[in-house]
């Protein structure tokens, strides 16, 4: 059947090259076994990580789709935070996809925007980009002005508790950050 060949996030384009026509995702859609999650993209109910399931849908749009800051924080147990929707990633200069529902999109630098960016499973074998623990960090101190000092060096203090949390790794990072780093090395001098 035509609908097995659809991933578990897609937009209409992609079922268009899938063989069907888009009266029949909207048949799927009434029958209730997609959901639509912004304008002309939908998921398989069931299929994906909840926690994962913007991203999932940015990331059919955008494959270089990254969660970042806050809700990368969450994914990393790092935040106790509820946000309302998830913080995503592009490099500065790409445009932002319109019609995602709750979706904050920010724009990181293209010399840096790889750095601790990880791939993962978001179910059925679909991969999306998660910034590192280690680069989420170094996020919120570069950013603390939007994020707040709090979020930041409570994120640090939850980090350096974990079993396998290597302070030089951090550091290593924070290099990539000359901003960042001198607030990321006094914070972790303070810990420490």
């Amino acid at each position: 059947m035509l609908r097995d060949n659809l991933a578990p996030a897609f937009t209409l384009e992609d079922a268009r090259e899938a063989g069907m026509r888009k009266d029949e995702v909207y048949s799927m859609l009434e029958r209730g076994e997609i959901e639509r999650v912004g304008r002309g993209v939908y998921v398989r109910y069931g299929e994906l990580d909840p926690a994962l399931l913007q991203l999932a849908a940015a990331t059919t749009i955008r494959d270089d789709a990254t969660l970042c800051l806050t809700s990368a924080l969450v994914h990393h147990d790092l935040s106790d935070a509820i946000p309302f929707g998830s913080d995503i990633a592009l490099p500065r200069g790409t445009r932002h996809p319109a019609g995602l529902t709750h979706v904050s999109w920010h724009s990181f630098d293209p010399a840096t925007f790889h750095i601790g960016r990880e791939l993962v499973d978001a179910g059925r074998d679909l991969r999306v980009a998660i910034y590192s623990a280690e680069r989420t960090i170094i996020d919120c101190f570069r950013l603390m002005h939007q994020e707040g000092s709090d979020v930041a060096h409570e994120a640090l203090k939850r980090w350096l508790r974990k079993r396998g949390s290597a302070p030089s790794a951090l550091l290593k990072i924070a290099a990539s950050f000359p901003k960042a780093q001198p607030r990321v090395r006094q914070a972790l001098e303070v810990l420490l």
